[in-house]
């Protein structure tokens, strides 16, 4: 499993539990809260945590956020507050912004700033909710442990291969469960045996998280 450093400003109930998520996967996360409260609630958890006011750009230059793969803004229902230190971010040079919106206009703002995440958890777990009644036993989303992830990859050295010359489930203990052609949006779900890869296709794989990251396409 790759190493990845993660900042989360904002260790409300979203932020907090996020983060925990990413302890619990053994990744390095430093969160940052203004309220003393979540920041106690936060000690015993995360890396390392902060009080301060992320609304600050000197507090984020500070401490150096832009520094980390990815930052994660989740200040509540703040527009105002959520925009302007995604904006700090982006402009110090932050390299992945990820930001919890609470709503679709805050999406619209947040995208015309150039974040790189946009998460609307209300609306996900609806979506969920609403397919799980719909169609009982239907698993939208599979509730991985830590071993077992999703992830695209990108064709390069198996243009010209199908599937059936991969042998992805005996070689690679993995199964490819969708492919995007190169250029196109659409997804096409449990390909083809027979079907052949080109330079620049996309593939979504299943498999363990060890095997995945040494899997080069």
């Amino acid at each position: 499993m790759r190493k990845i450093s993660v900042g989360v400003i904002g260790l409300g109930k979203f932020g907090l539990s996020f983060a925990q998520a990413l302890m619990d996967l053994r990744q390095e996360v430093v969160g940052l809260d203004s309220v003393p409260e979540h920041v106690r609630n936060a000690q015993d958890v995360l890396t390392q945590v902060y009080q301060g006011d992320a609304m600050d750009r000197k507090v984020l230059e500070q401490l150096n956020f832009a520094d980390f793969g990815v930052v994660m803004v989740s200040v509540g229902q703040s527009i105002e507050a959520s925009a302007m230190i995604s904006l700090y971010l982006k402009e110090l040079g932050a390299a992945q912004v990820w930001v919890k919106a609470v709503s679709q206009d805050h999406h619209k703002l947040l995208d015309r700033i150039g974040v790189d995440r946009v998460i609307l958890p209300e609306h996900f777990a609806a979506t969920q909710l609403a397919h799980s009644l719909v169609t009982p036993g239907l698993m939208a989303c599979l509730p991985f442990d830590a071993g077992m992830a999703l992830r695209e990859i990108t064709i390069d050295k198996w243009a010209g291969k199908t599937l059936r010359d991969l042998d992805m489930t005996n070689v690679h203990g993995a199964q490819v469960v969708a492919v995007r052609r190169h250029g196109e949006s659409a997804y096409t779900y449990v390909p083809r045996a027979d079907m052949l890869f080109a330079r620049g296709d996309v593939m979504v794989v299943l498999g363990s998280t060890e095997a995945l990251e040494k899997m080069k396409a």
